[in-house]
């Protein structure tokens, strides 16, 4: 490895694509530190929901922006976005490699493009609007936000309420589309030489591995993991909704059967697999590799694109 500017390393792909233990024998091969790039992941007590790297994995090699929050905390991409930059200059001040991976392309987008300084939260603009979208058919919010930022639009899912809210609330404050404002206040990261490798296996592989490893959050304890925090922090904060603790909360309540919770599960994983492909689709310059982090060849042609630099 080679340049003026210290290298960073961004690890792409869809759930379940093995990021995590590529990046962790990345990390390794190159003397790296790893910046989860995971918008579950940063709170305390969400560990078998998130798939959060194993203890072995931790104590390996060193890890950031795990376990920062508590659920109760309010925590934005912009949270995200100043804790990961303070981290990569810390690491690339040691020296060593920072490693960014996960499946957050919001994080993501927030850390390397920016995010532009919006508006401060309206509760009350949000309770108007979560009204508004109990009174009428699905995908009411989406069309409210095609009419006033078409273009955001096309890129936040039509079930995807938090962000649509939040995406109606900054443009009805801001007077503009969000993405407009968003693009003309943002500030990217600078002072590092960006490599993107991205992780595409095949679609048919993916949604087993998808379909196993959500089944085994249910085994490992992933109803008992929801019931600890509902008790401990209620059934308000956002981050419960989060695929299989929504699942979860709704085996608790007795409104599903458990198997049906874990298929629904399974189904909502494999969809948000489709998204994040189609966000990190986006993403420039990324060299894409065709199959899981964990195969030895993905890994060693991973270390070839790093060493080339």
């Amino acid at each position: 490895m080679s340049g003026s500017l210290p290298l960073l390393v961004v690890l792409l792909g869809p759930t379940a694509s093995g990021k995590t233990g590529l990046a962790v024998d990345l990390a390794t091969r190159f003397n790296g530190e790893v910046v989860s790039c995971d918008s579950v992941a940063v709170y305390r007590g969400m560990d078998i929901g998130s798939a959060k790297p194993s203890a072995q994995e931790r104590k390996q090699v060193p890890h950031h922006l795990i376990d920062v929050v508590d659920l109760d905390e309010h925590y934005t991409a912009g949270d995200y976005s100043r804790h990961a930059r303070a981290a990569l200059t810390e690491i690339a001040g040691r020296g060593h490699l920072p490693i960014v991976t996960g499946g957050t392309g919001l994080y993501l987008r927030a850390l390397i493009e920016g995010l532009f300084p919006g508006p401060e939260r309206s509760e009350q603009v949000r309770v108007r609007l979560r009204r508004s979208n109990e009174r009428h058919s699905p995908g009411w919010l989406h069309r409210i936000l095609t009419r006033l930022d078409p273009a955001l639009a096309a890129r936040i899912h039509a079930n995807d309420t938090p962000k649509l809210i939040r995406a109606i609330e900054v443009c009805l404050s801001a007077r503009k589309p969000m993405s407009q404002a968003w693009e003309a206040g943002r500030l990217p990261l600078r002072g590092f030489r960006i490599l993107r490798i991205g992780l595409d296996p095949s679609r048919q592989a993916l949604y087993q591995r998808i379909n196993a490893r959500a089944a085994a959050m249910f085994e490992q304890g992933l109803v008992e993991e929801t019931r600890n925090l509902v008790a401990r922090y209620g059934e308000a904060p956002r981050a419960l909704d989060s695929l299989g603790y929504r699942q979860a909360r709704a085996a608790l309540r007795g409104e599903v059967p458990l198997a049906e919770a874990i298929h629904a599960a399974q189904q909502g994983h494999r969809n948000y697999a489709k998204r994040q492909l189609t966000w990190f689709r986006r993403e420039p310059e990324v060299n894409w590799l065709k199959g899981f982090g964990d195969d030895a060849a993905i890994a060693a042609q991973s270390a070839e694109i790093i060493e080339r630099l």
